[in-house]
């Protein structure tokens, strides 16, 4: 069943969708510098080649991490917005860009499958290129991808989501696991691999000699090394929940990936989803948790939609999973040649709040996470077969993040 309510056109659109991911409250997380080796005008020459559109404007957008975006208007009053993506950063792509590449079309592929055949305008998904392709290769390292511009207030990572709004998009993520059948073909599959875990490894067996990679290099060494025990016991609570789901099997889904306030927008008629490079086939709990604050009832709304309870272990599965994922990028990064500018700062801040032992320092997500298993979080919750009715999806009921 469709969104019960539609995203406004392109034309109309007032306010640019932003990607804030992965960061504090007070520290967005952003690629605050153009891309290193392109250009404005190589931009812009593949958004008229490709897509047909000749940009009289184009901005850089210091928004979102791992991509680069530009906000473009036309001459007949257009305006789109343009991600470039940096395909030697995207490790859940592909190791390499030319696997990564292929995997940002299978993803952004499904997430127009969506949109067109399951009917899901809260999904925001690339404009096709004049070939039909949802991505364009424009160098060996990067691509490019034109989305509508739309209408409406994007939420921050870090940001709570409690009462209505939790409801509201627990509707939506209700709506997307159910529309499973019309990309199942096509979608890509996520296991319970951890993307990064050899470069965090070998960082923690190399924290005996300094680090030379750059400004921050030798401050990453010694947090990383105050926390070696913390992130070992981490790495091994990651492997004792992950032999416990694939013990427990259970039903895979569409999942976003990523579902946090910083991809979501407000609009006036309702929620929508951004930021698809993570849209994979997975435990629903890759979604859910995200919405699961260990309070009483805080996705009872999806299992009245769905039939579906979450499971604990795959719950705390997936947060784990995400922390260790940022401390492994983080190191990586800051242990890789780098200078001391805005990009560079943001790491390395971003770094020690993901390594914060106390999780009432952490962002929301995260302020259930302890670094020894807590007995809630190892408790297989119910799975169910029955579907919910489905009659309320994509934030349908009107309700809106606060």
């Amino acid at each position: 069943m469709p969104c019960a309510r539609s995203l406004p056109r392109e034309r109309d659109a007032a306010l640019v969708i932003r990607f804030a991911r992965h960061a504090q409250r007070d520290h967005d997380d952003q690629v605050l510098t153009p891309p290193p080796g392109l250009g404005k005008p190589a931009v812009a020459e593949a958004l008229a080649a490709h897509w047909g559109l000749r940009a009289t404007g184009l901005r850089y957008l210091a928004l979102g991490a791992g991509s680069y975006h530009w906000l473009a208007g036309t001459r007949d009053g257009g305006r789109y917005f343009l991600t470039v993506d940096d395909l030697e950063d995207k490790p859940w792509l592909g190791a390499d860009p030319d696997s990564a590449f292929a995997g940002l079309r299978a993803s952004f592929d499904t997430a127009l499958a969506l949109r067109e055949r399951a009917r899901l305008p809260c999904v925001i998904a690339p404009l096709p290129a004049r070939g039909g392709e949802s991505a364009r290769r424009l160098t060996a390292r990067y691509s490019l991808a034109v989305f509508p511009f739309v209408a409406g207030r994007a939420g921050r990572w870090g940001d709570s989501i409690t009462g209505p709004d939790r409801d509201a998009l627990a509707a939506l993520l209700a709506g997307l696991h159910q529309a499973t059948p019309a990309v199942a073909a096509r979608a890509p599959r996520r296991g319970p691999e951890l993307f990064g875990r050899a470069v965090l490894e070998r960082a923690l067996a190399d924290l005996g000699r300094p680090w030379q990679g750059g400004a921050f290099a030798e401050e990453a060494r010694r947090e990383l090394a105050r926390r070696a025990e913390l992130v070992t016991g981490w790495l091994a609570r990651f492997d004792d929940l992950a032999a416990r789901m694939a013990a427990d099997g259970g039903t895979v889904v569409i999942t976003h990936g990523e579902p946090h306030p910083g991809n979501i927008i407000r609009t006036a008629d309702g929620l929508a989803l951004v930021d698809w490079d993570t849209v994979a086939l997975a435990p629903p709990e890759r979604d859910l948790w995200m919405l699961d604050d260990g309070s009483p009832g805080a996705l009872a709304r999806y299992r009245q939609l769905t039939g579906r309870a979450a499971d604990g272990n795959a719950t705390a599965f997936f947060r784990l999973a995400w922390q260790l994922s940022d401390i492994a990028a983080y190191t990586g990064k800051l242990r890789e040649p780098h200078r001391r500018n805005r990009d560079s700062e943001k790491a390395w801040t971003s770094l020690r709040l993901s390594l914060e032992p106390d999780p009432s320092a952490r962002p929301a997500p995260f302020r259930r996470f302890r670094g020894e298993p807590a007995a809630a979080d190892l408790v297989p919750g119910a799975r169910e077969s029955r579907r919910g009715d489905g009659r309320e999806i994509c934030g349908g009921n009107g309700a809106t993040l606060r």
